[in-house]
């Protein structure tokens, strides 16, 4: 039997639009919509569109003027906007465009007395500065009845998710006045840098809440206070199905907090504490808390994986899902149980027949990987040892670049050269070199190059130029993000153009993979990787769609970027949503 894919996407978007009611949709237009004559188009749909339900405009780039003429469109045509889907909408502005433009978007539907359900502005990088421009928007009537906001890597930081909190808070108080308090149901906020402050400030908004269904927070630097602040708040919110907190240092302390209201949510649907440092004795506590008999029997997933936990776990997690006849997904991977732990897994599960919800082992820990390791003490010892843990007990993937700060928060600080990025590529470094940053990049390269006496060398030099400008494109503050890829652009352009006139292509895809990590060096001397691979990535997105990258290129991280090195110890791959996401746009791409 064979399928017509296209037919089969296109029928599917057709049943979601339909569900959604009548709408406006730009999606993936890539339109760089600058004045307001560059907006007549959105416009124009906007205003033939009778009870308009949705308007989409994700993966465009939208500045203050054009949002200004889309606005006045919404504000005559706005008033049954139920959805505002505006994921990845500004692409390429400055810091300072994107609150105006979205003052004027949220003045437009003020003014035409919509009422939304849904918020979406995920994947613009727009730091707190960003959230100026929607907390007024955020406190004002047509959010009142707002069920799902989605703030999906926005780059929010500490400051940001404090005014964010601020503004839901405003806006529970002013729907309160007039009875119907805002009762959101979804709020996703991953990949925001919001760290225990953040975190506790949007506890507080919880608590108010009560209404919650779905909480998604992954990647955000979150320990224990800031866990326990929100588990605190989450049990005001017994309908809640859904709770990610995947990739945060939760650890032993912050399990217990978990563990203590756990049994108010008998909805629970899917839970992920992957990679959260657990350790056994986190673990433990989890499986007491959802084993209660009758509870949590609505169960679907269970996410553990990545938490060091040991052997003597095994029973209590088998036993904790025995009675969960909804479960299908249950993940322990890449811990520590060795063949005895997973033979016992196996047996207990198979027991209860909760065996086919098991998923693999391909990342556990065995006991000679173990003994290799050094990692052969006690459990007591583990559990010790994590017990007056707080901060410096885990390793939060994006620790190096939270550090970084926006210039305008440092102070005025001297110019650099390129010499001293290169020793210490940091976002700030970056925009601190003046003039002709392209000229300045190509002319290192070739003076040590030259030093090296050997002309050929150039894209070697080159290439880890690209790869520390380019790892700042998924950096959360915007005048960083829009530097990065402009340089990143021009550097690549550079690149490939002269691989190909100086037949140095096979060189450049060979040296490529190594420096995303994709393949190892056959140079056992090579440089180590010292840059954040998931800005790296993120760049890639845009520039395999450049007509300049090479058809071969885009073949081969194609094939090498479903097989990433595996490290000597056994961790989640951190990068491994950026790789999807970049692997589905090369999926895309036509063939040439």
């Amino acid at each position: 039997m064979s399928f017509n894919f296209k037919e089969i996407t296109e029928q599917l978007n057709e049943a979601t639009s339909d569900a959604r009611g009548a709408g406006v949709s730009f999606s993936g237009k890539s339109l760089k919509l600058n004045s307001e004559d560059d907006a007549k188009e959105v416009c124009d749909e906007i205003k033939k569109c009778e009870k308009m339900g949705y308007l989409d405009l994700e993966g465009n780039t939208l500045g203050a003027d054009a949002a200004k003429a889309v606005s006045k469109a919404l504000e005559t045509h706005g008033s049954h906007l139920k959805r505002a889907l505006w994921k990845d909408m500004f692409t390429g502005r400055m810091k300072t465009e994107i609150p105006k433009a979205l003052e004027y978007l949220g003045d437009g539907l003020n003014r035409a007395g919509a009422r939304l359900v849904e918020l979406d502005l995920s994947d613009n990088a727009f730091g707190p500065i960003g959230v100026q421009g929607l907390a007024a928007f955020l406190r004002s009537s047509t959010c009142y009845t707002l069920q799902e906001l989605r703030l999906n890597n926005n780059g929010l930081g500490i400051a940001g998710g404090k005014m964010l909190a601020k503004a839901l808070l405003d806006c529970h108080v002013n729907s309160s006045k007039e009875g119907k308090p805002l009762a959101l149901r979804v709020f996703i906020a991953g990949r925001n840098r919001l760290e225990n402050e953040g975190a506790t400030a949007l506890a507080g908004v919880f608590e108010k809440l009560g209404s919650l269904e779905e909480v998604v927070m992954p990647q955000n630097g979150i320990y224990h206070p800031g866990v326990s602040a929100l588990a605190n708040a989450l049990s005001n919110n017994p309908g809640l199905r859904i709770l990610n907190l995947n990739d945060n240092t939760v650890g032993p302390k912050g399990a217990q907090a978990l563990a203590d209201v756990l049994h108010n949510f008998k909805s629970l649907e899917y839970l992920n504490l992957g990679d959260c440092l657990l350790k056994t004795r986190g673990a433990l506590l989890i499986a007491d808390a959802l084993g209660i008999q009758g509870n949590h029997i609505s169960l679907t997933e269970l996410n553990l994986s990545f938490n060091e936990i040991r052997p003597r776990a095994a029973e209590s997690l088998a036993r904790a899902v025995a009675d969960k006849d909804q479960l299908t997904s249950f993940h322990l991977d890449g811990n520590a149980f060795g063949e005895s732990g997973r033979t016992a897994l196996r047996n207990f599960l198979t027991t209860s027949e909760r065996i086919e919800s098991l998923g693999g082992f391909d990342e556990d820990v065995t006991d000679d990987e173990e003994s290799e390791e050094g990692e052969t003490g006690s459990e007591e010892e583990e559990d010790k040892d994590t017990d007056d843990s707080d901060e410096d007990d885990g390793v939060y993937i994006e620790k190096e670049e939270t550090v970084q700060t926006p210039m305008q928060h440092k102070g005025v600080k001297n110019p650099i050269k390129v010499e001293e990025f290169m020793k210490s590529s940091t976002g700030e470094n970056l925009l601190l070199i003046e003039g002709d940053k392209v000229a300045q990049f190509l002319e290192y390269a070739k003076r040590v190059s030259q030093d090296n006496n050997h002309q050929d060398t150039y894209v070697d030099e080159l290439l880890p130029i690209v790869m520390k400008v380019s790892s700042h494109c998924g950096s959360g503050y915007a005048d960083i993000r829009v530097e990065a890829e402009h340089l990143t652009d021009l550097l690549y352009s550079e690149l490939f153009h002269y691989a190909s006139k100086n037949d140095q292509m096979s060189n450049l895809n060979n040296n490529l993979l190594v420096d995303l990590g994709l393949i190892k060096s056959e140079d056992k001397n090579g440089g180590k990787i010292d840059w954040n691979l998931e800005g790296c990535f993120k760049a890639l997105e845009k520039i395999v769609q450049k007509d300049y990258f090479p058809s071969l290129t885009k073949d081969a991280l194609k094939l090498f970027i479903e097989k990433p090195i595996k490290p000597g110890r056994k961790f989640v791959d951190p990068f491994q949503e950026v790789k999807t996401s970049l692997k589905a746009i090369l999926d895309r791409l036509p063939n040439t």
